[in-house]
């Protein structure tokens, strides 16, 4: 367990996403119970976190915040991509006193996490084992599509986040190309993130459907997912086949981008629940399909995050390696 605030300093954890806003506290070098609020139940993050520090049963206000947000950081302030919250730093230290605030990207604290997890927080998809002391990649599809890059040096480690899920897709068939069109004339710029997501793989299931004739029910991802695998609904099964295979042109596209050869790593919550699909998908062989960097790109290992917190696993190692608290 990490020793990271001295006895009697308690600090504030935050994993602040488009649908859900999680908090903990550190103290003692313990974290404690992960509480989860609905996004959408609160008008502003101010007002969510005064619901949580109220119903916390510890006396000691926590003198330190270290939060993670699902958008773009500039000046120690977020406006999350996909909700309307904003995550201000000075807004906080004013509101709640306290003495040191940081905020980082979603998906950087993710990148934080990478070297501290373990075999059992993880599954491999191909690969063989990364080259130590190379960079190491973060991409995840959830409300959005994060990615970061954690890079070892010397004894410590970068972390750059990454808003690369707005980067332009591109179509590796022409059935993929079909459905870009498709969402280019909704709309307009088709990024990664356009089919790399919860909001996204509703958008295949509809484009899909419309490019087929069909008229399924409306569903939300949830409902794609678990039709797909069960292979009850046509449409929601070549929608998540569609999702894994251009995952893993993106996952490949970033590996190749960072020359990620330590791994790469895939969080986000969709895929933890399609984990055996994945395995069996083509999100490997689109992986490697570079044309002439096949080679480079077969050895890099892809790997799936197993766990659920691993952004509070991300944030407790950036608060030992600044010396937070």
């Amino acid at each position: 367990m990490i020793e990271t605030t001295p006895r009697g300093r308690a600090a504030l954890l935050a994993d602040v996403g488009g649908t859900n806003a999680r908090f903990a506290l550190l103290a003692d070098g313990k974290l404690g119970p992960i509480t989860h609020f609905a996004v959408g139940d609160y008008a502003s993050f101010l007002d969510a976190l005064a619901v949580y520090l109220g119903a916390s049963a510890r006396a000691e206000k926590p003198a330190h915040a270290i939060l993670a947000a699902s958008g773009a950081v500039q000046n120690g302030r977020c406006a999350l991509t996909n909700n309307s919250w904003i995550v201000d730093a000075e807004e906080l230290r004013g509101a709640h006193g306290f003495s040191t605030v940081r905020l980082i990207n979603d998906f950087e604290a993710v990148a934080w996490a990478l070297p501290r997890l373990g075999p059992s927080s993880l599954l491999q998809l191909g690969g063989r084992p990364g080259v130590s002391g190379a960079p190491l990649a973060a991409i995840g599809p959830g409300t959005g599509l994060g990615m970061a890059v954690s890079i070892p040096h010397s004894d410590r480690q970068i972390v750059l986040s990454s808003e690369g899920g707005h980067a332009t897709l591109a179509g590796g068939s022409l059935r993929e190309d079909a459905v870009i069109e498709h969402l280019r004339q909704r709309f307009g710029h088709v990024s990664a993130e356009r089919v790399l997501s919860g909001a996204g793989l509703e958008n295949l299931y509809g484009v899909l459907a419309s490019i087929d004739g069909v008229t399924p029910p409306n569903r939300r991802a949830a409902d794609i997912t678990r039709a797909g695998i069960e292979r009850t609904c046509p449409t929601s099964r070549a929608a998540i086949d569609m999702f894994c295979a251009m995952l893993g042109s993106v996952a490949g596209n970033l590996a190749l981008a960072v020359n990620a050869r330590g791994g790469i790593f895939i969080g986000g919550g969709i895929l933890r629940h399609m984990r055996d699909h994945l395995v069996a998908s083509k999100f490997r062989q689109r992986f490697e399909e570079k044309g002439r960097l096949r080679k480079f790109l077969e050895p890099i290992p892809a790997y799936l995050i197993l766990d659920d917190d691993v952004a509070f696993v991300g944030l407790r190692n950036l608060m030992e390696v600044e010396g937070i608290g």
